[in-house]
This record gives C-alpha cells, structure tokens and sequence, in this order.
C-alpha cells in the first residue's frame, strides 16, 4: 500500500505511468537516512524525505512531464529515461551503499516467532496514508479542484481553475507519497541506489490489479496481494512471491480488464 499509493495517484489520476517511480521512492529513502545522520529525529526526517521527493516531482513535471500528457507511451520512456539518470547518478556521487539508521523500537515474540516492532508502525502508516488520501480528495477544496481537473479540464480551466498548478501539486503529491514510503522503510534496508526497483514491480501489480480508484481497489489489492507474496514466500521463498504476484495479475486482467475497481463499480451499477 505505502509502495503503490503514491503511484496510483499519479497513474489514476493523471494516467502518467512514471516509470521512475522508484526513484521517489530512493529520494525519500535517501533524504531520510542522511537527515537522521545529521541528528534529526526519525519522523522529522521521514517527513522531509517525503517533501524533497514531492517537491523533485513537481520540478520534473513543470520541466517534462506536463509536455507529455495525453501520450502514455512517450511517459513512459521519459520516465525510463529519468530512472536510469537518477540511478546512476546517484551510484556515482553517493557510492553503492549509503548507511542505514537502523530499524528502532526492538521487537517482541509470538510464540516460536520474533517481529519488529516497527513493522506494526509501518501498518499502522499505510493505513493512515489511506485515510488523509481519503479526506484530502473528499473533504477538502484542493481534492475537489484535482477532481474536477481531472475530469474535465477544459472545464475547469473555463471556470478559472489554474489546471496546469493542479496538474504540477497532484504529482508532487503522488511523488510525496513515494517519497513516505521510501522514508518509512528507510530502517529497514540496505540502501542502494538500485533500491527502487525493489518496490516498482510491487507498486506496479498492486496498481493493475487495483484499477484506478485508489479507495476501492489499491487498498483491497494490496491486502489481497500482501498476504499472496507472504503465503508464497514463507511457502517456497521470495521467488515464488514474485511469480505469484505476477500470476495474480494476469488473472485479474483477464477476468476484470478494468481492475478490482472497476468490478466493483460495475457491480454497484
């Protein structure tokens, strides 16, 4: 969920499939990771890890992104194209290894099994991530402005809506989110400028099985899918995990082509 909500923002809204999604993911990770270093606390530097991503993404979109809407398969190579400049440029002015922070608050046994404490944190995140998404796109006038952008934008542009600052905050938001992610697992892991693609193919399924509802379908798709890649991996290793994934995937664009969202919405209908 963390991983794939920022995406399906972007995507789901917008319909720009970043490529370089990751890569937020790799800001925030590493933006997080050095501010803690500099003796910030961890949540202060989680939070300006997820800004530095947004406010990367906005500069993106102003610069190229907002030339491309409308043009999936040109996104995606200028996305491709983003991901790889920031990859290897990252491996060749930080190195292949940044030092982690080291995952807090210990952890605690069931039974024969020990879990981090944190884990239950990062839980806990994803679903308050859901909820503010949630009020942020219903309760609030920016969400309203996105929505209606979104929808239907000469419109809205006929109304006095600035689109084209809409358009740039919707993206920096779904970076931001990526960024969060990256700042949430930062403690977590090995940091390397590689990571992001460790989350992409994740972020990726979970989008596609979802659909483009984030409410009605990336959030059931990432419970549905997280206990898929668990079962899997525990079964047979994290290979397994992956092709089960994958396969879930396939099923599901071929059963539902619009995605578990819009089964549903069908459904209601």
């Amino acid at each position: 969920m963390l991983a794939a909500c920022g995406l399906a923002v972007v995507f789901g809204m917008m319909g720009v499939i970043n490529m370089a999604h990751g890569e937020f993911i790799l800001c925030g990770a590493y933006v997080c990771a050095s501010a803690t270093r500099m003796g910030l606390p961890l949540p202060l530097a989680i939070l300006i890890g997820a800004l530095v991503a947004g406010l990367v993404g906005m500069i993106l979109e102003r610069l190229i992104i907002r030339h491309l809407y409308h043009r999936p398969l040109d996104t995606i190579v200028a996305t491709w194209g983003i991901s790889m400049i920031a990859t290897q440029g990252t491996l060749i002015v930080l190195g292949s290894t940044l030092p982690g922070t080291g995952t807090p608050l210990g952890s605690f046994e069931m039974g024969d099994y020990s879990f981090s404490q944190y884990r239950l944190v990062l839980i806990g995140m994803a679903l308050a991530t859901l909820l503010g998404l949630y009020v942020l796109f219903t309760r609030t006038r920016f969400g309203i402005l996105a929505r209606a952008t979104i929808q239907m934008p000469e419109m809205a542009r006929a109304m006095g809506i600035n689109t084209s600052l809409v358009y740039s905050l919707t993206f920096g938001l779904g970076a931001a989110l990526a960024g969060l992610a990256g700042g949430l697992y930062a403690p977590t892991m090995t940091l390397v400028p590689t990571m992001g693609s460790a989350f992409l193919v994740e972020a990726f399924v979970t989008v596609v099985v979802g659909g483009a509802d984030i409410f009605l379908g990336t959030a059931p798709a990432a419970a549905v899918l997280g206990v898929i890649k668990a079962a899997l991996t525990s079964w047979q290793g994290q290979l397994m995990g992956q092709i089960g994934l994958l396969l879930a995937a396939i099923v599901v664009i071929r059963v539902m082509p619009r995605g578990l969202s819009g089964w549903l919405l069908r459904e209601r209908n």
